[in-house]
């Protein structure tokens, strides 16, 4: 555990270091700011929440993960899965998943998982990335238009329906800011700047809405401030509040019609998948993005390590009031550009957000809601990976094509829930497909090796090459059941298996017990130790006279003559 901070210890202190991440903590905290309010409403919570999860998340997070320069906080990989569950359970409910989600998280790497959530296909992970970018950008529809807060509903056709519906009284102020951000945004993508687009684009589409505002109330667009309000001694004030994130028991936080939620079995049940969905997702994301950071930096994280942190800060943020969180690679990427060097960099980033709350809620309730969505479209134009989408589909074998295309469908048109499942599934049965083909088994012909050219035809050399194991096995194996019936002895030669399991050992153990009934020897050559114990705690083994161990090729072919040899009993 602690793994970022552990390689942290290892760096030599500098007042240059310190700088750098000071420096660098900023110019995420600019860029987090904005991006955490989005995406706390685009999953249907308030947005002081988003801010919630970047401080208590991002802290926790840093200093106790496997990456010492990813920064964690709220994500648009989670708005798909996270604005059914809020729809449904409320606000309370969407915390408590997130707690679930962060103990499924430290239990997979504890599990020593880490590594292999790194090998997911990637058709799997761009289905499932340009699902999400397409649900998100047609989210944002509605406050790009200004047709005002629509009812969320878990399914996407419903909620394109209700979009669809609210079209005739869509705002041409509120389109006119939110394109005049938009262009902001992709026009300062061009520019070589230390500033961060995000900031320009929201002070440029703020300062337009406003002087749109003096022109009249027929001029106004909707802000932040207009849309949501908190109570404060009593009175309603527009706007996030000024206060730092206390602590909450999840559990009694409001569900959907208003009442607490109340903590029970049937609610965790239910939550539960939604937790895995999650989880899955937020291990992808987070490592994908150390993945990305080790490559631009040239450092190297622990995944296990990574796993655990972003677990605890899962598990420790809801009880402060924030949503699920994972690695950020917009913010992890502007962190290395920035000139990061250790986790301090994501610390001063939820510093600056809490500096921001306490000195700039009232300035915040100025932003259009028309501006933040178009944030985040951005975002998700960046994250559908259109090119590489349709490069795929160009490209790739069939199998791939499939893969990708069934994550897409199911995570626009049903439900993360189903979509995570399914495509973790589809990504063992490719993984399971591919290694099996990679196992091979072949009767020797005599030209082929000058052991087999001395030997007489009653004897037969059955070569393996790759791992016998479930749906390997019994293909690499099938061949010794089809032998004539003048087979005296089978040298099987396993010098290239490196790997056996409990089905290879079964059907090992029925060919044993075939070749045995017909007086057949079988002589096995350079069998891997490991896999050599593995038989003898089976019971296969040399007492039962029809199996003989070898270290070569010349043993084996002197074994096989001398019971060719041998007269049958």
């Amino acid at each position: 555990m602690f793994g970022a901070i552990r390689e942290t210890l290892a760096i030599p202190f500098t007042p240059t270091r310190l700088r750098a991440d000071l420096l660098a903590g900023l110019t995420v905290g600019v860029i987090a700011l904005p991006l955490s309010l989005a995406l706390a409403i685009a999953s249907g919570a308030p947005p002081q929440h988003g801010l919630y999860t970047a401080i208590v998340a991002g802290i926790v997070i840093a200093l106790s993960g496997g990456s010492r320069l990813n920064v964690s906080g709220p994500t648009a990989a989670f708005v798909v899965i996270l604005l059914p569950i809020t729809a449904k359970f409320g606000l309370g409910g969407l915390l408590l998943s997130g707690l679930l989600a962060g103990i499924i998280l430290v239990a997979m790497g504890l599990a020593r998982l880490g590594t292999l959530v790194q090998v997911v296909p990637y058709p799997v992970i761009v289905g499932f990335t340009s699902g999400i970018a397409v649900v998100i950008a047609t989210l944002q529809l509605k406050d790009l238009l200004g047709v005002g807060a629509l009812p969320a509903s878990e399914h996407y056709l419903e909620n394109l329906h209700s979009l669809a519906l609210a079209l005739p009284r869509f705002h041409w102020t509120d389109l006119a800011i939110g394109l005049l951000t938009l262009a902001v945004l992709i026009g300062w993508s061009y520019r070589e700047s230390r500033v961060p687009g995000h900031l320009v684009a929201l002070l440029v589409g703020t300062a337009a809405a406003w002087l749109l505002g003096t022109l009249g109330s027929g001029f106004a667009v909707e802000t932040l401030g207009s849309r949501f309000t908190y109570q404060l001694d009593g009175i309603t004030v527009h706007g996030i509040p000024p206060v730092l994130p206390s602590l909450v028991w999840p559990w009694e936080l409001p569900g959907p019609g208003g009442e607490s939620i109340g903590l029970s079995f049937d609610l965790l049940k239910s939550l539960l998948g939604s937790a895995f969905a999650i989880a899955i997702l937020g291990a992808l994301e987070s490592l994908l993005c150390a993945t990305v950071a080790d490559g631009m930096s040239g450092t190297r994280h622990d995944p296990n390590d990574e796993l655990i942190g972003q677990g605890l800060g899962n598990i420790v943020a809801p009880f402060f009031g924030g949503i699920p969180a994972t690695a950020a690679l917009a913010r992890t990427a502007a962190n290395i550009r920035a000139g990061a060097i250790s986790p301090l960099s994501s610390v001063v980033h939820a510093l600056f957000i809490v500096v921001s709350i306490l000195a700039l809620a009232p300035l915040l309730a100025f932003l259009p809601m028309a501006s933040m969505a178009a944030l985040l479209l951005m975002v998700a134009w960046n994250m559908g990976e259109a090119r590489h989408f349709a490069r795929i589909v160009r490209i790739a074998p069939r199998s791939d094509v499939l893969t990708l295309l069934t994550c897409f469908i199911l995570t626009v048109l049903f439900n993360m829930e189903i979509a995570v499942g399914v495509g973790m599934g589809l990504a063992a049965l490719l993984f399971i497909r591919r290694t099996i083909e990679l196992t091979g088994a072949r009767f020797m012909e005599s030209h082929e090796h000058p052991h087999t050219a001395a030997l007489p035809n009653s004897i037969v050399l059955y070569d393996i090459n790759g791992p016998l194991f479930f749906g390997a096995a019994q293909k690499a194996l099938s061949g010794l059941t089809r032998l004539r019936h003048d087979i005296q002895a089978v040298i099987l030669d396993m010098t290239d298996v490196p790997m056996m399991d409990v089905t290879g050992l079964v059907a090992m153990e029925s060919i044993v017990d075939a070749l045995r009934k017909k007086n057949i020897l079988l002589i096995i050559n350079n069998l891997a130790p490991r896999i050599r114990r593995k038989l003898q705690h089976a019971g296969i083994d040399e007492q039962l006279g029809a199996i003989h161990f070898v270290a070569t090729l010349d043993e084996a072919s002197r074994a096989a003559l001398e019971h060719a040899r041998t007269p049958p009993v």
